[in-house]
Order: C-alpha cells, then sequence, then structure tokens
C-alpha cells in the first residue's frame, strides 16, 4: 500500500485530540520524575507560522518524546506572546480591534501547531493578553514597586515620529524605526523604569549556576558589562572646570591623546555654552538623536564626532588633549566621557585615524615590535610590557595598571570604581495594546499601587488607538477611565495611562504554565517547587540577551521575595538557527521566497516537515531550505512504510548490529542537539532492513521506537499495524546493547609510502602487531613490498597500516 499521509495524519491528530486527550498532559501529582521543557511562545501575528517557528518546536518536541519514553513527567507547554506594537498598528491600519485580530491569529497558529504534530500541553495554554493572566502580570508589577524597584523617571527615549510611540534600543534599526521604517529622534519623557542595575552582579553570578551556551553566556555577560577601572579627573585648558573618564586601562593613560564626549552626556549638556564650537556640537547632537545605542556602538562602524575646541590637560605628560563630542560614547555608560588612547583601543586607534590625532605607544607586545602604530591590526590591547611610561617602564600591564591606580587615587586624580553597561529597564509605552500599568496617580498621596482586589486593571474599549501628538498612550483620552478616586484618601485622582512593555508578559509566562488556572495567586508554591527550574529551555538568538535577562532578572527579584524556589529560571539554555530561503537569504514577502509550512504539510505531510527541518543542517546554524531534501526525506518515509510488510521472524545479526547502533546514535544525538546525524543514522538503519527479505519483528518495534519522536504519525499507524492497541508514546525508549554496537569486522587499510595499496577484512579488536601481522600477509602487499628493506610500519587509530620501505 501506498504511504497516505492525509489520511494517516488526520487520523492520529483526531486520535491524540479526542481519545487520547491526556496522553500529552503533564501531572502535578506523578511520581514520575519531572521533565520541564520549554520553548518561546510566538508572538501570533497575521501571516501565521513561518518555517523558523517548527525548527525549534519540532526539536523540543522529539526531546519531549523520548523523556516520556524514559519515565518522566513531561511538562511541555505553548502560549501566546500577544501584546505589542504590531497587532495595535494592524488595528490602526484596518480598523479592526487588536482583539479581534488576536484571537484570529492565535486561532490560526493554534492549528498549525496541531496539524505538526506537536506533544504540547494544551491544558496550559496561557495568553498574555488574556485579563486573567495580565492580572498577575499587574500583581507582580506591583512587587517590584513595594521592594522600590519601580520607578518614575524624566529621561531620553527613542521616538518615532510617525508611529507617535517610545522605542526600546532594540526597536530601531540604523537610525529608524523597525516596525514603521519612519524617523526616530530623542525626546525627554517621564517613564516608568525598573530596577535592573540592582541585580547586575546576581544576574553575573547566575550564570555560573547554569548550563548555558557559551554564545548566550557571552551574550549576557556583554550586555550587562561588568567593569572595574578607574574614574580620573582631567583639567580643561582656560576654563575652570574638569571633565571626568571612566577607563579600565589606566595603564595606558602615558599614550592619551585625546578626550571623547557622549553627545547626551550629562558634561555637554550642563556646558554647552562653554564650548566654543557650540553651533557644530549642537548640530552633531541633533543628527545622533536619531541613532539608537545599539548602532552607535556597533563594532566596524566608521567613526564620527566634532571637536569642542576644548583641550583637557593629560597630568602625566602635561600634553593638551584635544576634546570631541563622539557619539560611539555613550552617556548612559560610565561617565559619558572616555579617554582616547589610540595606540592601545582599536576602536580609539580608528577615530584617531579619521581625525588626525597622535598615537603613541606605552606597551610593547611580545613581538617586542617598537615601531610607531599606523595599521589596526599593530595595536596592541590585551598583553605586553610598558614602555614610554615613566615610573612604569618595564611592568607587564596588569602590575603597571595597579601601580597607576594607587598613583591615580594618592594624587586625588580619581578612585577606583566598578561600572555597568546594563541601564535600568524603560518599563512603559505610550500605547494602547499592553497591560496598563497598575498605578493611579493622586495629588494628596502621590502614586498609589492599585488595590489586589481591584486588580485586574482592564483595558477599556476604544474606537480609535492612534497615539496622541503630545505623545501620550490613547488611554489618556477616555475621561470615565482615567478619573477614578484615590484608594487611599478617596480624592480624585487619575489613572496611570502608560501601558507596559511587550516584554512584560514574556519576562514570567514559564511560571504561569505551572498553574494557568490559579484565580488566588500567580501560582501555587507546591507546584512551582515541583517544576522548576525549567530542565531545558530553547529558542532563537535574538532572544538570548534581552529576553533572558530581564525574565532572569524577575526571576532572581521572585525568589528574593519568597515567590519562587530557584534563583535562576532555566537550568539549560539552548538555540536554534535560523531556516533561510533556497537563495540562501532569509525569507520575507518583499523577497517573494516565503515557504510556508501548510503547503508543505499538504504535498508531503507533516512527518515530512518535521523530519527534513531536522535533518536540513546542524542545529544551531543557519541553513537554506532545499526543496529536493523534502523530497529525500518524503521517500525515506515511504520506506519505512514498506519495511512494515518485510516483517518476519527469521534472525540476522548484521540487522541486530544496525538497529543497535542506530538506538546508540539516536540517543546521544538528540541530548547534543545532533538531529540531522540522528537521522541519518536511521536512514542508514532503513538501507539496512531494505536489504533482506525479513526483518524480525523485534528489531523493526524498536527501530519504530527511535523513529516515533521525529515521525509520530507514520510510527503510531505501523506500531497500531503490527497488533499494538496503546500509542507508542508510552512504551520505553530502546536500550542498545554493547556487545553489538562494536563491529564484530572492520575494514583494514594498507599503505606503503602513505599511499593506499590494499583494504582488508580483519577481526575488531586486534592488538597493533597483530593488524601489523595481518596486513604485511596480504598477498597483495607482500608482493609490493618483497626484497625492499622496512623502515618502519605505523598502525594509526586502529584502522589503517602505513609500510614505510
Amino acid at each position: 500500500m501506498k504511504y497516505n499521509h492525509q489520511e494517516t495524519e488526520q487520523k492520529w491528530q483526531s486520535k491524540w485530540e479526542e481519545k487520547w486527550d491526556d496522553l500529552y498532559s503533564a501531572k502535578d501529582d506523578s511520581q514520575k520524575p519531572k521533565y520541564y521543557i520549554l520553548v518561546e511562545f510566538p508572538y501570533p501575528s497575521g501571516e501565521g507560522l513561518h518555517m523558523g517557528h517548527p525548527r525549534s518546536y519540532v526539536a523540543l518536541d522529539i526531546l519531549a518524546r523520548k523523556r516520556r519514553m524514559q519515565g518522566f513527567n513531561v511538562l511541555y507547554p505553548m502560549g501566546w506572546d500577544a501584546f505589542g506594537l504590531p497587532a495595535e498598528n494592524f488595528a490602526i491600519k484596518t480598523g479592526q480591534h487588536p482583539r479581534v485580530t488576536t484571537e484570529k491569529n492565535i486561532a490560526t497558529f493554534k492549528r498549525q501547531l496541531k496539524s505538526i504534530g506537536l506533544s504540547f500541553d494544551w491544558s496550559r495554554e496561557v495568553n498574555t493578553t488574556d485579563p486573567a493572566y495580565y492580572k498577575w502580570t499587574q500583581w507582580l508589577f506591583l512587587q517590584f514597586l513595594k521592594h522600590d524597584l519601580a520607578y518614575k523617571a524624566k529621561m531620553p527615549i527613542n521616538w518615532c515620529v510617525s508611529c507617535k510611540i517610545g522605542l526600546a534600543n532594540e526597536e530601531v534599526v540604523d537610525g529608524r524605526c523597525e516596525r514603521c521604517g519612519g524617523a526616530v529622534e530623542k525626546r525627554d519623557k517621564e517613564q516608568w523604569m525598573l530596577r535592573i542595575t540592582k541585580y547586575a552582579d546576581k544576574l553575573l553570578a547566575g550564570l555560573d549556576k547554569v548550563d548555558y551556551l557559551p554564545r548566550v553566556r557571552k551574550q549576557q555577560e556583554d550586555w550587562i558589562g561588568r567593569s572595574e577601572g578607574i574614574t580620573i579627573r582631567y583639567d580643561i585648558d582656560n576654563i575652570d572646570e574638569k571633565v571626568e573618564v571612566f577607563t579600565t586601562r589606566p595603564d595606558t593613560n602615558f599614550g592619551a591623546t585625546f578626550i571623547a564626549l557622549a553627545p547626551d552626556s550629562a558634561f555637554v549638556r550642563d556646558h554647552l555654552d562653554l564650548i566654543p564650537e557650540k553651533e557644530k556640537v549642537s548640530m552633531y547632537i541633533k543628527e545622533s538623536a536619531g541613532k539608537s545605542d545599539i548602532e552607535r556602538v556597533a563594532e566596524g562602524r566608521k567613526k564620527t564626532g566634532v571637536f569642542t575646541g576644548l583641550y583637557a590637560i593629560n597630568q602625566l605628560t602635561d600634553k593638551k588633549m584635544p576634546i570631541y563630542v563622539a557619539d560611539f560614547v555613550l552617556g548612559t555608560v560610565g561617565t559619558g566621557a572616555v579617554v582616547g588612547v589610540p595606540g592601545h583601543d582599536l576602536r580609539d586607534f580608528e577615530f584617531a585615524q579619521v581625525f588626525g590625532i597622535e598615537v603613541l605607544r606605552v606597551v610593547v607586545g611580545p613581538d617586542g615590535d617598537q615601531s610607531p602604530i599606523t595599521k589596526p591590526e599593530q595595536v596592541q590591547e590585551e598583553a605586553g610590557t610598558m614602555i614610554n611610561s615613566v615610573f612604569l617602564n618595564g611592568l607587564n600591564i596588569h602590575d603597571a595598571m595597579q601601580k597607576i591606580m594607587d598613583y591615580i587615587e594618592r594624587k586625588g586624580w580619581g578612585k577606583r570604581v566598578t561600572n555597568y553597561k546594563l541601564r535600568d529597564w524603560v518599563f512603559s509605552r505610550q500605547r494602547y495594546w499592553g497591560e496598563p500599568i497598575p498605578v493611579i496617580h493622586c495629588e494628596a498621596c502621590g502614586i498609589v499601587p492599585v488595590p489586589d482586589k481591584d486588580l485586574p486593571v482592564k483595558l477599556p474599549e476604544v474606537e480609535k488607538y492612534e497615539p496622541t501628538d503630545t505623545g501620550e498612550s490613547p488611554l489618556a483620552k477616555i475621561s470615565e477611565w482615567v478619573n477614578v478616586k484615590c484608594p487611599k484618601c478617596g480624592k480624585d485622582a487619575k489613572r496611570e495611562t502608560d501601558v507596559m512593555p511587550n516584554w512584560a508578559g514574556s519576562s514570567w509566562y514559564f511560571l504561569r504554565y505551572i498553574d494557568p488556572k490559579n484565580d488566588q495567586s500567580f501560582a501555587d508554591k507546591e507546584k512551582l517547587k515541583y517544576w522548576m527550574p525549567i530542565d531545558w529551555y530553547n529558542g532563537g538568538m535574538e532572544h538570548t540577551t534581552l529576553h533572558l535577562l530581564y525574565s532572569r532578572f524577575w526571576n532572581n527579584f521572585f525568589y528574593d521575595i519568597g515567590l519562587v524556589p530557584t534563583s535562576e529560571p532555566y537550568a539549560k539554555r539552548t538555540s536554534h538557527g535560523l531556516i533561510l530561503a533556497e537563495d540562501g537569504e532569509k525569507m520575507s514577502k518583499s523577497r517573494g521566497n516565503v515557504i510556508n509550512p501548510d503547503d508543505i504539510i499538504a504535498e508531503y505531510g507533516a512527518d515530512t516537515l518535521r523530519c527534513y527541518e531536522m535533518f536540513i543542517g546542524p542545529f544551531d546554524q543557519p541553513v537554506p531550505w532545499d526543496s529536493k531534501g523534502v523530497i529525500g526525506v518524503r521517500r525515506f518515509l515511504e520506506k519505512v512504510f514498506g519495511l512494515a510488510d518485510k516483517v518476519g521472524e527469521i534472525e540476522n545479526e548484521q540487522l541486530v548490529r544496525a538497529i543497535h547502533k542506530t538506538i546508540k546514535k539516536v540517543t546521544e544525538d538528540i541530548e547534543a542537539m545532533k538531529y540531522n546525524t540522528a537521522f541519518s543514522q536511521m536512514m542508514i538503519c532503513a538501507n539496512e532492513f531494505s536489504t533482506t527479505d525479513s526483518i524480525p519483528k523485534d528489531l523493526f518495534e524498536m527501530f519504530l521506537k527511535v523513529l516515533s519522536p521525529f515521525a509520530p504519525h507514520l510510527t503510531e499507524e505501523l506500531w497500531e499495524k503490527s497488533g499494538h492497541q496503546e500509542s507508542i508514546t508510552k512504551q520505553s525508549w530502546p536500550k542498545y546493547d554493547v556487545e553489538f554496537v562494536e563491529d564484530s569486522e572492520i575494514d583494514l587499510v594498507v599503505q606503503i609510502n602513505g599511499k593506499v595499496r590494499d583494504t582488508i577484512t580483519v577481526p575488531a579488536g586486534l592488538k597493533d602487531e597483530d593488524l601489523q601481522a595481518r596486513a604485511m600477509a596480504s598477498e597483495k602487499i607482500s608482493k609490493l613490498i618483497e626484497g625492499k628493506e622496512i623502515k618502519k610500519v605505523i598502525v594509526a587509530r586502529g584502522r589503517i597500516v602505513n609500510i614505510v620501505v
């Protein structure tokens, strides 16, 4: 019979949902060991699933299915991160309420996810836009407020002129709004902030408790940006002012030749009238306001700046150092000013090259080169010995650093400090579609939290969602919602009209999955104690910085106030690469290269999609789609379907070895996320099976078990045809026998002077001297070496013998 994927997949999806509806449900009271597997919940856009979604979901679904078969109580949930600017923009464009479009999009996403055969526990589904959910987002925000980790402050923000909304740094690309492409400028606005900086050291220390990919850990460390150094105050020539810089490399200060100030620094703001080149500086400040912090510090970006007309005095050398305003310096980092040492900092060197600033060498590297520094590769940053530095000469940079910091502190020019790149989190947005911030402003009482009994503060129904020209949220126009009585004194008061950012609901959703229907607390403590921490979390590389940091911050804080049992939420964090279009470009509608998962499922089947997305290439790397590869995977599944007709009782040691090797390989590769090589091994095994007329039933069923996490529909069908009434998911994961994993024979390659001259079959496990003897006894080799002097015989890796004559 030909494999009919439409009929088979519909049959089993219906059975999983209707007859075996608790097959994938996690049990809070199970005696089995728990295993909590998490994937990032999606934003349900109107476009539906793209090819990147299934890659992560299927990979962790394979893990979840394997863990169930290994005897674990598995929690593998799914939900919707549905608040945010895209839904609001769509509402403005179409006139449809974002709640209506969100519900419609969720229905589409859910249908698509079920069509892939993912074993999510749908009984725990969450939706960040559900008042029953965001009631607890609001309650958790109030805990930050209660512990002085939430506050309101005026600060410069990125403002999209077109969307009329404040943007986070990550929402600004090349100085323009990520969503609409419009111009972005800096505006001072009052914003709600969260004191994430208070947790900088805890977030760094927590990385030692978890299993994160090295690059993920580095992203966390770099974003927090802890650095130990010293502040130095320099006199400014001809004016009675000082400029203070922070540096982690004071050892190089004898080579300092300029000062760079951030356009948004306090010094520039407070001393603009003292700057001789005030007009040029003002114009540069305006230009810089349209660039995000991420863009300004991007590696390799051409350095820009403007000379202020001022000079600072280097106390160590008495040299005048020109002071520039340059946007590669951020006003929110350190003091907003840096001292430029172009001989020993690549960023400073690039700036000096643009502006013709002197480059001095004060460190000589291991190569001993003391020539003038004129090329980037000569810049000595990491190690070396001090030269041209008076009392530091001859010291290595580490000893020199301590000596110069002692000297600067003794002279009263500065002091040692620890600095961070991390800034407090801007936590409010002036829009409609978000969680209302649950506070009330009272002239008599100030900021008053909404009482717990009045939560959730629900979003009111509105006809227009457009942000206001004043920069206020559209909610500010709804007087009957805004005007309330103060819960504290009973006088007239007003609600906060800003809403939370789209990061809010995703910063704690993993906790709500544990107890999604609880209306008395955000989650039951005993259930939290059972399920946390999450054993394995996978998501996109784009979310391994901010989302990961924000959610770790929330969880660390909740731990400190006794709400959760572990300080770190994720024991393990991995990530996956993008699936690109066949042309190697990113899939996008504008390029016309998008491949719809629905189309692949309709033509080739869900199991084909699942298996191909695992087979396509290394899981953590970006890989291009290949339609021919899809067809190849489909043919493999058809081959497996046909193998069922060969099932018999004739024993075959070759097949025994093939299945045990496969069990070992697939078992280990799933844990290492080497899904492509696991699938390749199953293809090899299927090919072995296809060479015989009879496949022992027990071996074929072992094969179905290891294939089942990859192709659940096909394997359920063949498992049933084999006479079983229970789901294959309820079977035990097969174990391999070491005896059959090792080959009984190997192919021994025999070389003469490095050239292959023969290949012979010998028993596995022979000692080197026995391998030599077998090689020399080969009829072909004995003739070739006859009468020649044998200088030596080399055995390599137990599989190659090289005879040197």
